[in-house]
């Protein structure tokens, strides 16, 4: 893993990136706010060494380097899931290849499913935690200590202070946003009412399918993590109708707007 990782980041400089401020998780249709990316560099997923490639539909694959808010940032246009087949060390190589690039700050974004009775579809969701239910850990196996150490603390998975900064630049901009926890679940399939049953009786907020390997190999390397959901649909008992990938993605693409002004000011926000 370390050789693969250091052949990537060193082919990725060639390229031009350098030292970005920031590093970012484009989930599912969530993956235009690139656009807002002045970009220095744009790279196909199939072309960078060792990369697995994304095979979902609305997941574009591609990395993107460049200005916005201000600094430099390396944007994930698609992440890679479990549920695609990957080994969960491919899921998160991107975010280990990041950390080499120079990446301590990390914003996470998703889709899920709320299971929360105060939620409604399209609210925005700050993650202050997560449940991994994912059935393979990404720090499973021999650990490298070059990466990290064998036992990860955890007690603060998303960090504090940039959980506060955004909630104070939204009530700024008059942008209300959700607190909660976040269930990682396997998937692909959506959740059946029962399903979604446990997720709440297991202390979660909403569910989906992604972002919690990433956070916890970010974790390991020292990052700091920020991450932000899109209510795509409910799960609240009673209230469970049918939910199809189409209609996440049509729920995500209203609230992109919206979550590119509060990323951007966000980045903005800290010190260059």
């Amino acid at each position: 893993m370390w050789n693969k990782v250091q052949e990537t980041v060193k082919f990725l400089k060639d390229k031009g990136i350098s030292a970005p401020d920031f590093g970012i998780v484009l989930g599912t249709g969530l993956g235009n706010l690139s656009e807002e990316i002045q970009a220095v560099v744009r790279i196909p997923y199939e072309d960078i060494p060792n990369f697995p490639v994304s095979t979902v539909k609305g997941h574009h694959g591609e990395l993107i380097y460049g200005e916005f808010g201000g600094k430099m940032v390396l944007a994930m246009r698609g992440r890679f899931h479990y549920y695609e087949g990957y080994d969960i060390k491919q899921v998160v190589f991107p975010i280990r290849v990041m950390k080499y690039l120079g990446v301590e700050k990390l914003i996470v974004s998703n889709a899920s499913g709320g299971v929360n009775p105060k939620f409604k579809v399209g609210d925005i969701m700050l993650i202050d935690d997560h449940v991994n239910m994912i059935p393979e850990h990404p720090l499973r196996g021999a650990n490298d200590e070059r990466f990290g150490p064998r036992f990860l603390d955890m007690h603060e998975p998303y960090d504090l202070e940039m959980i506060s900064r955004m909630e104070k630049i939204a009530k700024e901009m008059n942008i209300s946003l959700q607190k909660g926890t976040y269930l990682a679940l396997q998937g692909p399939t959506f959740e059946t009412p029962a399903e979604y049953k446990m997720v709440k009786l297991m202390g979660a907020d909403t569910v989906g399918m992604s972002t919690v390997p990433e956070v916890i190999v970010a974790k390991h390397m020292g990052m700091k993590c920020f991450g932000l959901s899109v209510i795509t649909d409910l799960g609240i008992e009673g209230m469970v109708e049918e939910v199809s990938h189409k209609e996440v993605q049509k729920v995500a693409k209203i609230a992109e707007k919206t979550i590119g002004r509060l990323v951007k000011q966000f980045i903005i926000s800290f010190e260059p």
